[in-house]
Parts: C-alpha cells; structure tokens; sequence
C-alpha cells in the first residue's frame, strides 16, 4: 500500500472523530487548546488501538481467505464509506436539552472516541489481508485523529455541525476510493 493511501486511510478514519469534535467545541463554552489537545490525544489514542485489534482478528482468519481477501478490504472499506456517506447527510438528533458541561469529562471523551473509531477496526480486519505495516498504519490513524480532533474542538465554536457533516461525507468518499484503488491494483495486477 502506497503512503498516500496509508495518509488518506488515517484522514478518513479520522474524519469521524472531526465531525464530533466540532459538535464537543460547539457545545463548549470556550474550548481552550489544552483542552482540545487532551480530547484529541484521548480520540487518538482510541483510534490507533482500534484497527490493531481488527488487523490481529483479520489476521487470525487470513489463511482462510486469501484467494479473495482484496475483495474483503474493498466491502469492508466501501461499506464503511456508505455508511460515513449516510451519516454525513442525516440530519443530526434533537440535542437542545443536555447540559454540555457535562460531556466534556474524560469517561464521556474516551466513549466518544471508542464509538468514533468502530470504523477502524473494521478497516484493521481488512488490512489485515493487505501487506501494510499495521504499526506504521495505526501510528499514521493516531496522529490524525489527534490533528483532526484537536483542531475540530477549536473550530468547533465558529463553524457549528455543517463543516462536520460535511467532513464525515468526504471521509466516506475518500474509502470507497481506497478500496476500489486495492481492488483495482489486485485485479489488474493479476490479469498482467
């Protein structure tokens, strides 16, 4: 796997975690940076953990299925950018009546995180059938999501929930595009 598709797997797997954390700086009063810093170092941390455990669950399966495992990679990572896609043009719940303050603790980041980086366990099982480095991959997804988290919360506050949506919808294209890139490579690869 090139390092452009290494870059564009860890900015879409982060792009999630964008779109929450500007939701988090929106609800905060006054996001400083040491806080955005602390959240995203908590979402990064997550989110590099996350595809590790799915690449040692696709590992163990991949002797199983390795006449056939560019097409895992390319579902799993099509289906995730779908589901990114639909979750970008969803209109977003009624949220009015929580007290922000409240969400803002570590347990409440460290779930968030969690929930934000599903995506990347999946896309670990995948590429656990890829010959990538799954360290430098997880190391790469991190560093994004900490990027991304950090300066979601601190724009959060001016741009509100329309950048963010709009962020997750571009994660998902930039998926489907990796995993027709994986499938392309193999199939032409192999009729050459």
């Amino acid at each position: 796997m090139s390092p452009i598709s290494i870059l564009l797997i860890g900015f879409a797997m982060s792009t999630d975690a964008f779109a929450a954390a500007i939701g988090k700086g929106a609800a905060m009063r006054r996001p400083r940076f040491v806080d955005a810093l602390r959240a995203g170092l908590i979402f990064g941390v997550i989110e590099a953990v996350t595809p590790v455990i799915g690449w040692l669950l696709g590992r163990a399966a991949s002797s199983y299925v390795e006449a056939f495992d560019h097409w895992i990679a390319f579902v799993l990572l099509g289906a995730l950018g779908v589901h990114m896609i639909i979750n970008g043009v969803k209109p977003d719940g009624d949220d009015a009546d929580e007290d922000p303050d409240k969400h803002h603790g570590f347990w409440h980041l460290a779930m968030t995180g969690f929930a934000t980086s599903i995506d990347a366990m999946a896309v670990g099982v995948g590429l656990a059938f890829l010959n990538v480095h799954i360290g430098v991959m997880a190391a790469v997804i991190g560093l994004c999501t900490l990027v991304m988290v950090t300066t979601g919360i601190m724009l959060g506050r001016a741009l509100g929930q329309l950048v963010g949506k709009r962020a997750e919808i571009v994660g998902g294209v930039i998926l489907i595009l990796v995993g027709s890139t994986i499938l392309y490579e193999h199939l032409s690869g192999a009729a050459g």
